[in-house]
């Protein structure tokens, strides 16, 4: 088994991720389109592939993807997550709390950086509840919904800011099957990087579920062929490293 591949990046500095935006420019790279990649797993990460860029791949978590909504939905309907985006799509956006959502100071860090479910959870959560003092007469469902839009700004505002003008937004993870969000996210990228597309990644081949699983495996396939995975651009790192260790069964 060849796992393990964070730790020689942060052995060389770097956070040890993200660690996927390697394989996305091996798999999703090309010399004629701006490209983005969007990840919605439990954290959102983004890849730009710019082959315009003094560094052609760069990546980095751009803030909370699904494990705040999830969170939300979980606590008030004991499921792990709200389909299709139903539940967020009853309500409306509450401006105050999205405004304290906002004023995270992770989303205007400068690259590279990463996060986790380390600041992204529910204590990070009830401590805007408490800025607020009014959040027990929210309802559930304006909660849901502005947690959602959240999700959604975080990344198109990185976007914006790093990669204004990016042709594609491909979305790949979890957050794909949220058809809410997915809207969000288009309606957000209309208003705001008009000249930008957004996809899922089964429009290139490949299932939008199946991205994280293959870019461990194509880790996998680096290590057993030396070659150099992570980028000292996206991690921070002091160098190239080839990661990954060998565990015999």
């Amino acid at each position: 088994m060849i796992a393990d591949f964070r730790s020689r990046d942060i052995a060389a500095l770097g956070q040890g991720a993200p660690l996927v935006p390697a394989f996305h420019a091996a798999q999703f790279g090309t010399p004629n389109t701006k490209r983005s990649v969007l990840n919605l797993g439990g954290i959102s990460n983004l890849t730009l592939l710019d082959p315009e860029h003094p560094q052609p791949v760069r990546g980095f978590d751009c803030g909370p993807g699904n494990v705040l909504m999830d969170l939300w939905f979980n606590r008030h309907h004991q499921e792990a997550f709200d389909r299709d985006g139903s539940f967020a799509a009853s309500g409306k956006v509450l401006a105050e709390l999205l405004n304290q959502l906002l004023a995270e100071p992770f989303l205007k860090a400068p690259t590279p950086k990463s996060t986790g479910r380390d600041l992204f959870n529910q204590h990070w959560l009830e401590n805007i509840f408490t800025k607020l003092g009014n959040a027990s007469s929210l309802a559930a469902n304006d909660i849901q919904t502005t947690l959602t839009h959240y999700t959604a700004i975080a990344a198109i505002e990185h976007i914006k800011e790093h990669f204004p003008d990016c042709n594609e937004l491909f979305v790949c993870g979890g957050g794909v099957r949220n058809s809410y969000l997915m809207n969000v996210l288009n309606d957000l990228g209309k208003a705001q990087l008009p000249q930008m597309k957004i996809l899922s990644t089964s429009e290139l081949g490949i299932d939008p579920q199946t991205v994280e699983a293959l870019a461990f495996a194509w880790l996998a396939w680096a290590y057993v062929h030396k070659v150099p995975a992570n980028l000292p651009a996206v991690t921070g790192a002091k160098g190239l490293r080839i990661l990954g260790a060998c565990y015999p069964s």
